[in-house]
């Protein structure tokens, strides 16, 4: 196991460093200490750190949710925190207080369409998991219905960098905000690592949980609370990027297994290089144009994804 863990984290130093040679200007790396070279160093660095804090929390999310909801198919947005952020961000345009305010109401926008998806599913102080499925799809439809309504009625061409942001983008301009995201995020996958035992208790069966001491109600109210967090600290920065919290937990499990203590960090290295390779790609693809990386991650996350369902159907 420990020669899995020493290959991925060599291939991500690979992916990094490929992240920052790599664009629409090449830097050699015979000149990557030159003085000159120092600014877009930075600016790729930066771009690198946003999407190894990214991967790392929507994977996790994705995680902590399939195992909860004992569902293949869970992924952090399915509590409507992608249709909350976006319709927050629209607002913001539609206000004209986007720069500066649209993580901010972004993230007001994700964490009200939680609390909205959690109080519609509750039933006496209980969370059953098909009626969280059931308010996540509900809420996140009709969110995603008024974002189309407000983008089609209006006339304003900020909603150009709405729809870029809609499918995601590592561009850091707020690096305070980026600190704040990254503590949220580190914070909570450790959280979330806290409880890697009681996931492998719960992914198996509340009632072979509940025989082994588990308290299900309140382990699921602390982890729906560190995920929204997580996942509405992600989308607040770089948008919505799709693939990734569904995507690398289940190529993981065929790595090393179903234990979450193993699991979570294999899955955080896995989804930081995912997404340092993606966003390479967003780059240097179609130079001097960049592709929003939630496009990449569809592209390269839906085939891979398709491949792992079916392989898994032949199993069974």
């Amino acid at each position: 196991m420990k020669s899995k863990f020493l290959l991925l984290f060599l291939i991500l130093i690979l992916a990094v460093l490929l992240g920052i040679i790599k664009g629409s200007v090449n830097i050699p790396l015979g000149e990557l200490f030159f003085k000159a070279n120092q600014p877009i160093i930075m600016l790729r660095a930066f771009r690198i750190i946003v999407g190894i804090i990214a991967g790392m929390g929507l994977a996790v999310s994705g995680i902590v949710l399939q195992a909860i909801l004992r569902n293949c198919l869970a992924e952090p947005y399915l509590l409507g925190t992608s249709s909350g952020a976006g319709l927050g961000a629209v607002l913001a345009i539609v206000m004209g207080i986007s720069g500066v305010y649209l993580p901010f109401m972004a993230f007001i926008g994700a964490i009200l369409s939680v609390i909205l998806v959690y109080n519609l599913a509750r039933e006496n102080n209980k969370i059953p998991e098909q009626s969280l499925i059931l308010s996540g799809v509900i809420v996140s439809v009709a969110l995603s219905a008024i974002i189309i309504f407000l983008i089609s009625i209006s006339s304003n061409e900020a909603f150009h960098g709405a729809t870029w942001w809609l499918w995601g983008s590592l561009q850091v301009y707020d690096f305070k905000l980026l600190g704040i995201v990254s503590f949220i995020v580190l914070a909570g996958v450790a959280v979330i690592y806290i409880f890697s035992q009681d996931l492998n208790a719960i992914s198996i069966g509340e009632e072979e949980a509940l025989h082994l001491g588990v308290n299900i109600e309140i382990i699921k109210r602390v982890l729906i609370i560190v995920t929204s967090l997580i996942t509405a600290s992600v989308v607040c920065i770089c948008g919505i990027i799709g693939f990734v919290g569904l995507m690398i937990p289940h190529m993981m499990r065929l790595v090393v297994g179903p234990n979450h203590k193993i699991l979570i960090p294999a899955t955080c290295l896995a989804a930081a290089i995912f997404m340092v390779v993606c966003d390479t790609l967003s780059r240097t693809l179609f130079p001097p144009l960049e592709i929003p990386i939630g496009v990449i991650t569809a592209i390269l996350g839906a085939p891979v994804f398709i491949f792992l369902l079916k392989r898994r159907q032949k199993v069974r």
